[in-house]
């Protein structure tokens, strides 16, 4: 078996997920925050974009108001918005720092960010900062969820459920299939899409794995042709009827977590630097990236 344990950044800052969500939780009430019935543009890149499509989707399913998240590069804001909500665990990035000069004195923007002291912190209309979720690491783990479980939080969702799960499944190893197999592909539903999306790249990114990502009820559409013996499909979120039944034919592994989806995230996280640790890569630097992409 594969356990979790190590010095690595990344090891130190996923472990610590429950306590920054508890600590997320607790900003509330944060100023600058959606306000209900607003229209608001959340935007991101990479794993900051995949946060912004959870929270859109949760946001507006709960009747909070029309909510769209972009990559920062491609985001149409020509369109009318009450608010512009930036991710960027930096707040260096070149893409949403751009982006909010381009709106400034048209629509109001909020800068959700780890560093203080960061461009994105001073340039926004309002900040909120968590500087406890900020990390080492080049691989996002905590800042991402913990700025989720903030954005949750404000919706009204009690995330002790979801503390308490991921607590629990820090504790448990990783199975060596997990560890040896040839490719994962990652599903969601609704909100957990943008996880899914994330749980590939955070796979990509530590152990250099083929990943894949698809809203789950579109798998069965051409992905599921890939599908077979040694090779994973994982659900996060709530299940699909009749899916576990279709890949169980093709051979491949499949796997759902019975835990809150954010937790679920926290188990692919331990995956993923279990199979960069096989692998003697350095989850801490993965290749050809870095901590922030600030383009010249």
């Amino acid at each position: 078996m594969s356990t979790y344990a190590g010095p690595e950044d990344m090891a130190r800052e996923l472990s610590s997920q429950p306590d920054i969500w508890r600590q997320a939780a607790a900003m509330l009430p944060a100023d600058g925050l959606p306000e209900r019935g607003a229209k608001v543009a959340v935007v991101g890149c990479g794993t900051s974009w995949f946060m912004a499509q959870s929270y859109a989707a949760l946001r507006e399913s709960r009747g909070f108001g029309v909510t769209d998240a972009f990559v920062a590069s491609e985001a149409p804001l020509d369109r009318e918005y009450d608010l512009v909500v930036g991710i960027s665990r930096s707040g260096t990035t070149t893409e949403v720092i751009e982006l909010f000069d381009d709106v400034r004195g048209r629509i109001p923007t909020l800068g959700i960010v780890g560093n203080p002291d960061s461009p994105l912190a001073a340039d926004s209309d309002s900040a909120v900062v968590l500087p406890f979720a900020d990390e080492n690491s080049v691989v996002q783990t905590r800042f991402a969820t913990g700025a989720l479980a903030l954005l949750r939080a404000s919706l009204g969702d009690d995330l002790s459920a979801a503390i308490a799960d991921a607590e629990n499944v820090l504790e448990r190893d990783v199975p060596d299939e997990l560890v040896d197999a040839e490719q994962f592909t990652f599903l969601g539903r609704g909100w957990t899409i943008g996880l899914a999306n994330e749980a590939a790249l955070k796979m990509r990114e530590s152990s250099q794995s083929w990943t894949e990502s698809y809203p789950a009820m579109d798998y069965r559409h051409g992905p599921i042709s890939i599908a077979q013996p040694g090779r994973v499909t994982w659900m996060i979120g709530e299940d699909v009827q009749g899916l576990a039944a279709d890949i169980e034919r093709t051979g491949a592994l499949y796997v759902r977590e019975p835990v809150d989806p954010m937790a679920a995230l926290v188990r692919i996280h331990m995956v993923a630097l279990a199979r960069a640790r096989a692998r003697g890569l350095n989850a801490d630097a993965p290749r050809g990236l870095t901590r922030s992409v600030i383009l010249k």
